[in-house]
């Protein structure tokens, strides 16, 4: 199954999120959401709230690390 452009890119930012934040990934995926929302940019909040899912779907071990689970 391929994956469209949204997709990787959302796996890309959250990838780069974990390296970059570790534990405090979601939280940074959180704000640029809120901010997006508050720029009325509805298309950029959708891809953050998918970064979101895809950290929630994350061993919490993965993150706490900063390990890139694949």
């Amino acid at each position: 199954m391929a994956v469209d452009e949204d997709e990787r890119r959302a796996r890309q930012e959250a990838h780069w999120l974990v390296r970059e934040f570790g534990a405090e990934a979601p939280l940074y995926a959180a704000m640029k959401a809120e901010r997006a929302i508050e720029q009325k940019d509805f298309g950029r909040c959708a891809r953050w709230k998918r970064v979101l899912e895809i950290l929630a779907d994350r061993p919490a071990a993965d993150i706490r690390s900063g390990a890139a689970a694949e």
